[in-house]
């Protein structure tokens, strides 16, 4: 009797283990961190894009001494699209827009740390007037360090979606990436959605084009956690300076975390509103 209680007990831990293991890797999506603007100062209007450099060094010696592993967004593409097993506290880096800053201040730090990261350049503003934009000769350095990968975020800030000229789409995806093929003399893999905008033709858009992958902002529990072409992001500010904020957004269940309570506070409004009507 003795024994088989012993046999239930153990069986029923066994089972509660791979449950929870089950629904642990069910939840757990690689964070993509997704920065903008690295800088001592915040530009108006800049304020949820903007890291301070002492703050990214040490978010980055966070990642390097704890162990995380850090690799390039081309590296976990093929991971996800080969279907490996992915080692947790995996994380990927990547900056949106092609701010100056990231030459001066990121740059620097990531070397220091040897950490990989992909830089999403919007063409039309490299080297403007304003200087507070990537040169292309400081996007070479970045690209032939080894350090930082190039990607396309279009000609222009403008959501696709806003675009209805078949012609123009092709501009800001296909001719983009040609575009800047030519100018790094290198192939470019990998795609921003200007403002993290896209719809089924875009995203078709983009694997004809050649890319292998392809980054939003947080579409939603809706999209797939393994899909490349929509691959989800934690967009990393100052509040982040943190570092317990910082290892939660790390964790691998931020994402997860943020679209339940985004579900749950749907569910509540729907819910108001059905009592309401009533």
């Amino acid at each position: 009797m003795r024994k088989t209680k012993i046999i239930i007990t153990v069986s029923i831990i066994i089972i509660f283990a791979l449950c929870a293991n089950f629904l642990l890797k069910k939840a757990y999506v690689v964070p993509i961190l997704m920065y903008h603007s690295i800088n001592t100062v915040c530009h108006p209007g800049l304020e949820k894009l903007t890291v301070k450099p002492d703050t990214f060094d040490r978010q980055m010696n966070f990642l390097k001494s704890q162990g995380y592993n850090v690799v390039s967004l081309e590296k976990l593409v093929a991971m996800i699209k080969d279907k490996r097993n992915i080692p947790w506290r995996t994380v990927a880096i990547t900056f949106d827009d092609g701010y100056a800053d990231v030459y001066r201040y990121a740059f620097p730090i990531l070397k220091k740390y040897n950490l990989p990261a992909t830089a999403f350049i919007i063409i039309d503003e490299v080297g403007r007037s304003e200087g507070d934009r990537l040169s292309w000769e400081q996007i070479r350095q970045m690209q032939r360090s080894g350090i930082f990968s190039i990607g396309s975020h279009a000609f222009g800030h403008e959501p696709l979606i806003n675009i209805d000229k078949p012609e123009e789409l092709q501009r800001q995806i296909v001719v983009s990436k040609k575009f800047l093929e030519e100018k790094l003399g290198q192939e470019v893999e990998l795609f921003s959605y200007p403002e993290g905008f896209f719809n089924a033709k875009i995203v078709d858009l983009v694997k004809q084009a050649g890319y292998l992958g392809a980054v939003a902002t947080n579409p939603g529990r809706k999209y797939p956690n393994n899909d490349v072409f929509i691959l989800k992001r934690i967009r990393i500010s100052e509040t982040a300076r943190n570092m317990v904020v910082f290892a939660i957004k790390t964790s691998g269940f931020y994402t997860f975390i943020k679209e339940t309570r985004k579900n749950w506070r749907n569910v509540r409004m729907s819910w108001t509103i059905d009592r309401r009507e009533k």
